[in-house]
């Protein structure tokens, strides 16, 4: 042990101190900590010795603390009560009531599931803090690897089943939600006065969308359905989030897929049409990466989530 941390004395002849300097009573001492009074006496008188100092005087009719115990009480006192306090703490996180945990998500998640999520979680753990980040699939996949995420909500790049782990090495998932996407194109478009669409219907019509690096699974799935509907899409812009879209379709720059949940409340300016047919689907999954040792934040977090 360094010789900072090297002490002439044991934490049991703390308490024994501490209780005898509140009840400045040897007999009342020993009844509360439950030991023999001649025994709390020689612990007494052996801290004293380890430290050089009496912490008492001792009459037939009383027992006061000294100038030296008083000070030594007062360092003590304030350690002690911060040593209880650690041990609660370590409690707490064992059994997973605080902590922090990192969640990423996508639009979608924040759209559909994720408020729900929370809300319950806060309402069941508000001792554990979240710290909450705005992420794109590729982006999470790529922290969860390195462990700098606990979980995250994105879109699977492949047909992830349950506890799947297609997203990479150790990566476990849980599929949350499938639903088709639609398209939000401007309120004065020409394919707005329909009340439904075909991917046929927008062969001509300028899309906006993402970047394929941050969302690849989802992005090629879109592809492969419009090719299947024999539909190229003419792609004039790529944003990220895929929120901004919206700013970006109410400018008549292009159209966009979008999912119901997503659409709603929309400005007026823009209308979402659901597609018949083959459809592009947002598929939304929480995924994981389980740590050589539990945390039992992340897995509170976890048993709420999914």
């Amino acid at each position: 042990m360094p010789a900072e941390y090297q002490f002439p004395y044991d934490l049991r002849h703390l308490v024994y101190f501490l209780e005898v300097a509140k009840q400045l009573h040897f007999r009342k001492a020993a009844e509360s900590l439950a030991v023999a009074q001649p025994a709390l006496s020689r612990q007494i008188a052996q801290l004293e010795d380890a430290l050089g100092a009496q912490l008492f005087t001792r009459t037939r009719r009383r027992v006061e603390l000294t100038t030296a115990g008083r000070a030594f009480a007062a360092r003590i006192e304030p350690v002690l009560r911060s040593l209880a306090a650690a041990g609660r703490e370590l409690q707490s996180l064992e059994r997973g009531e605080v902590g922090h945990v990192r969640v990423a998500f996508t639009g979608l998640a924040m759209a559909t599931v994720l408020p729900d999520i929370l809300r319950e979680f806060n309402k069941r753990y508000p001792g554990i803090r979240l710290e909450l980040n705005e992420m794109p699939t590729s982006a999470q996949l790529a922290a969860l690897q390195v462990g700098e995420l606990g979980c995250g909500f994105f879109h699977p790049n492949t047909n992830t089943s349950a506890n799947a782990g297609a997203e990479g090495t150790g990566i476990r998932t849980r599929m949350l939600l499938r639903e088709r996407n639609g398209i939000l194109l401007p309120a004065g478009h020409a394919l707005a006065k329909k009340k439904t669409l075909k991917l046929r219907d927008l062969a001509a019509v300028p899309f906006v969308l993402f970047p394929r690096a941050n969302n690849p699974g989802f992005y090629d799935r879109i592809i492969a359905v419009c090719s299947q509907a024999g539909v190229t899409p003419k792609i004039v812009e790529e944003v990220w989030p895929r929120a901004n879209g919206i700013g970006l379709v109410r400018a008549g720059i292009g159209v966009t897929f979008i999912t119901p949940s997503e659409a709603g409340p929309l400005p007026k300016d823009v209308v979402f049409r659901p597609l018949t047919g083959s459809v592009p689907e947002s598929r939304l999954v929480l995924g994981w990466k389980q740590p050589p040792e539990p945390d039992p934040a992340l897995a509170a977090f976890l048993s709420v989530a999914s």
